[in-house]
């Protein structure tokens, strides 16, 4: 069988590990010239020299592996040619998922400098870095300073500005300490939420629903008036009594799918402004 296609695309490192468990330790061919016989190592210091701009945008495909299975596969390739990815790794955000709330914000603008921002289940915290530069919460810039405050179910490391918490929001009093933590109420609340897959679609979109009923809930009883409420949730019919409940609360409701958002997820973000009180 013949050795997988490498493009010269970037300097790659991080999954050199990945594509030599697919291959073995042997040569591979150079997507630049065609030469086969080069290192793996000799590969990864000719995609530092290739890598920048003008380049067209090569595709990197990776070989399945013994012990691997194919939909691994599959999620790894797709990772190594996605442009988001790539931004998060050298913007330093914690994930993908940073520029959909980054563009959601560009277009709503929720993340004035000066909010108070929950973040409900914000692991690993991407949301809650964009939301720190955003509200201005460790005073860099002149203007009022925010707070961000990220609540998981599971330990988070650290993030400048942000307040972490291990709590579980559904909770008996967990609304009253949040509000404790902030010192008053939030002008955000916005989740990233989902429910663990169960490989139905149907399931999997119902779970989620409700988790986002659950976090609509909850931002009812932490916000301010005038606050904004911001939640993931996958299309599949459910969520027509979630937008219900939040018409009857907030003075706009609308349905966006931000580019970062990929374009074979069923996923789209709900974004209700004005709330009523």
């Amino acid at each position: 069988m013949s050795a997988p296609f490498l493009a010269v695309d970037g300097p790659f490192l991080f999954i050199l590990h990945e594509i030599r468990r697919g291959v073995g330790a042997g040569p591979l061919p150079c997507a630049t010239c065609g030469t086969h016989g080069a290192s793996p190592e000799t590969v990864m210091d000719m995609a530092k020299k290739n890598s920048g701009r003008g380049q067209r945008d090569l595709k990197v495909k990776v070989k399945s592996a013994r012990g691997r299975k194919l939909s691994s596969t599959r999620w790894l390739e797709r990772q190594l040619n996605d442009p988001y990815v790539k931004r998060a790794k050298t913007e330093g955000y914690r994930g993908r998922a940073a520029f959909k709330i980054f563009e959601l914000d560009d277009k709503y603008g929720f993340l004035k400098p000066g909010a108070r921002v929950v973040d409900l289940g914000c692991a690993p915290g991407g949301w809650c870095q964009v939301a720190v530069k955003r509200v201005n919460a460790l005073g860099e810039n002149p203007g009022p300073t925010g707070r961000v405050l990220g609540v998981d179910l599971q330990s988070v490391d650290p993030i400048a500005g942000a307040e972490i918490h291990k709590l579980d929001f559904l909770d008996e009093g967990a609304d009253d300490k949040v509000k404790t933590w902030l010192d008053g109420r939030a002008d955000v609340v916005m989740s990233d939420m989902a429910a663990a897959s169960s490989g139905h679609k149907q399931t999997d979109h119902l779970r989620i629903i409700t988790l986002c009923e659950a976090a609509a809930e909850f931002a009812f009883d932490v916000l301010e008036p005038g606050g904004t409420f911001v939640a993931k949730v996958l299309a599949g019919g459910a969520e027509a009594g979630l937008q219900a409940i939040l018409k009857q609360r907030f003075d706009k409701v609308v349905n966006v799918k931000p580019p970062a958002s990929r374009s074979d997820s069923s996923e789209k973000f709900v974004v209700a402004t004005g709330f009523r009180g």
